[in-house]
């Protein structure tokens, strides 16, 4: 890791602006958003929404530095621009502001109910067992199908409602969760083979990650709609099948595109297509179940 002699206050910010992964993070709290505000319409009570979210914003940060944290040797060998490597946060630093933002998570969620809680330190768990060793393995997969299905769980729970949905979307979520990951993975898919990380996506490869990422994504789709079909989670058609309609031509287009592009920029922007196609889904899924 570089060694600078001093830092300036810019830097410092900069840093820390970095090490909390701000792009990832920021679609996360896409979801938990609308899924709260989703779980708690008609009648939404303002602090409950505005703890929930601020709760999973604390614990987000959380996971996020301490995965640069976890990974600051590996990063000097590969990513020199981490903010760690750079010098421009040293690694106590970033320790402590993990667990500051853990204790923040656990203070916001104390006046909420103890389930919220319970739900949100196990996502916690599976956000951190994946920084600690995890994610080096074909189990990160499992973590990010445990981990995803938590967030609806957790949203509805925050706001004291339950409807069949919070079952179901288990299931579902769970797709979407392994189809993130791999899309997530294949951006460092030579880096992490060539280091003998044996993640779910090196062990699948560059393609069967992309055509198994794609399967998952309409298989969930798929599901959702047969779910509304047989009434067993009711849902509004005008609302349902545009979305699913969108969603499956949004898989084929992809499927054809990572089918032709190899690189690092291209993968990342796969990854974000991913994740985008997986909000609306939810998204327009649950719209179609709640309103």
């Amino acid at each position: 890791m570089k060694a600078q002699r001093s830092r300036r206050p810019i830097d410092v910010l900069r840093g820390f602006f970095l090490l909390c992964h701000p792009g990832p993070v920021l679609f996360h709290m896409i979801a938990v958003t609308v899924f709260v505000l989703l779980a708690a319409w008609p009648h939404v009570h303002w602090n409950t929404v505005i703890l929930l979210i601020a709760a999973h914003l604390a614990m987000q940060l959380s996971i996020a530095v301490f995965n640069d944290y976890c990974d600051r040797q590996r990063d000097v060998l590969s990513k020199k621009n981490k903010p760690i490597v750079r010098g421009l946060v040293h690694p106590h630093e970033a320790l402590l502001t993990a667990l500051v933002l853990m204790f923040i998570m656990v203070l916001l969620l104390l006046p909420l109910n103890s389930l919220a809680l319970l739900i949100s330190l196990l996502y916690l768990v599976c956000g951190q067992s994946y920084n600690l060793g995890l994610k080096a393995t074909p189990l990160s997969g499992i973590v990010f199908a445990l981990a995803i299905p938590l967030i609806p769980v957790y949203a509805f729970v925050g706001v004291e409602r339950f409807v069949p949905l919070v079952l179901w979307q288990i299931p579902i979520a769970a797709l979407l969760g392994v189809a993130l990951h791999l899309a997530n993975a294949l951006p460092d898919i030579e880096e992490d083979a060539a280091s003998r990380v044996r993640t779910l996506a090196v062990v699948l490869g560059v393609r069967g990650s992309c055509i198994a990422s794609c399967l998952l994504i309409f298989l969930a789709t798929v599901s959702i709609g047969v779910l509304a079909m047989t009434g067993l989670v009711p849902a509004q058609a005008r609302f349902l099948f545009p979305t699913l309609l969108l969603v499956s031509l949004a898989v084929g287009i992809l499927f054809v595109f990572s089918s032709v592009t190899k690189s690092y920029r291209a993968h990342k922007s796969s990854f974000y297509f991913v994740v985008v196609l997986c909000l609306v889904l939810a998204g327009g899924w649950l719209l179609s179940a709640l309103v």
